[in-house]
């Protein structure tokens, strides 16, 4: 069975977002198909993506690398989600279906009880998923695939601090939430823009790891399927 080449994208993507390789080495297709157990074809594809979204360039006599942003680079992406993040808000008090506000909802409250217990790493992930299915709701191909794209660059870029009162950001999470059930866009765009600005303060700029003795990542295997958000249920 062939494995498509965006499925070979995203895990090569997340390995570049989760550091598996740093900013500025070489990314061989030979080395990499073995890694994903693939042939070079999709491998090459999914480079070609990658450049196109900014996290591999290729070099003359280097071939492709890792993209090392600029801190201005960094700053312009961050500034970009927080503008674009409230737009989709918006989008999703207008557009948004009964299926998204079933998830959202739950996401709050799994995210509300996580943050009282003091369950940081659930809150990250649980976050993460909030904020992709604002995303979808919005209905919006094309600002879907922008925000992802961000939130994938500003996770590769930045650290995020955990908020000092979580309970509290969840609130917020829950504020936009009724707003978007209500339709009421323009109290979703306020809110979300709030909400963008506190946890941008929030992002520290990462910084490229001094590591010569570094040991190769093991082998890791692509899998066929890419599994979203479910719209239909939230899991643990």
């Amino acid at each position: 069975m062939r494995i498509p080449a965006q499925s070979v994208c995203t895990a090569i993507r997340d390995d570049i977002v989760s550091g598996v390789y740093e900013r500025g080495s070489r990314l061989t297709e030979e080395l990499l198909a073995r890694r994903y157990g693939v042939s070079r074809v999709p491998v090459r594809e999914a480079l070609r993506t990658l450049e196109s979204e900014g996290f591999v360039v290729t070099r003359r006599h280097a071939g492709a690398c890792v993209a090392e942003p600029t801190e201005q680079e960094a700053a312009d992406l961050l500034e970009i989600r927080m503008l674009l993040e409230p737009l989709g808000a918006a989008r999703a008090a207008q557009r948004r279906t009964e299926a998204h506000l079933k998830v959202l909802r739950g996401l709050v409250r799994l995210g509300q009880e996580r943050a009282r217990r003091g369950e940081g790493e659930d809150l990250r992930s649980l976050g993460g998923w909030f904020h992709e299915t604002l995303a979808q709701a919005s209905c919006s191909p094309g600002l879907i695939a922008l925000l992802t794209q961000l939130r994938h660059k500003t996770a590769w870029m930045y650290a995020v601090e955990q908020p000092a009162r979580p309970v509290d950001s969840w609130a917020e999470h829950g504020a936009i939430v009724d707003a978007v059930a209500r339709g009421d866009a323009e109290r979703a765009r306020a809110l979300t823009a709030q909400h963008a600005e506190r946890s941008a303060a929030a992002h520290r700029l990462r910084r490229r790891p001094d590591r010569p003795g570094r040991r190769p990542a093991p082998p890791s295997r692509v899998s066929s399927s890419q599994h979203g958000v479910n719209i239909a249920s939230v899991r643990h």
